[in-house]
């Protein structure tokens, strides 16, 4: 997870009892794993105390891009997977732009809605359900 990011900030007031999805990623954030796997990832803490700010984390990706999440109302689990889905999203665009690619790809109209041979048209499996 750690591999798409360049710096990890989670912020909380360890009183706080909506930190439960903040102390979940730092421990994620931590293992050894996931440090192996970027050990130049920046992972800073902050600890509030007597404010009532919501717990948050932000993110950085490699490619510079700066997201903000809210704690309070999602799980570890899905930050997790958000990351991962974006990371995946930065390793494609490289490898295309490292290809000589365009990037985004862009696929003419008529291509998306054309059937493809060992696939079933569209209205046959509309049929069939």
């Amino acid at each position: 997870m750690l591999k798409f990011l360049s710096k990890v900030k989670i912020e909380f007031n360890s009183l706080d009892p909506r930190t439960a999805a903040c102390m979940e990623f730092l421990a994620q954030c931590s293992a050894r794993k996931a440090k192996e796997s970027n050990p130049a990832c920046q992972l800073l803490v902050e600890r509030h105390s007597a404010d009532d700010r919501p717990p948050q984390i932000s993110v950085t990706y490699v490619n510079g891009v700066e997201e903000v999440i809210d704690a309070t109302s999602t799980p570890a689990q899905l930050i997790r997977q958000r990351i991962l889905s974006r990371g995946q999203l930065l390793e494609t665009e490289q490898m295309f732009r490292e290809a000589g690619e365009q990037w985004p790809v862009l696929i003419p109209e008529q291509e998306v809605h054309q059937d493809f041979p060992g696939t079933k048209p569209k209205k046959a499996v509309e049929k069939s359900r």
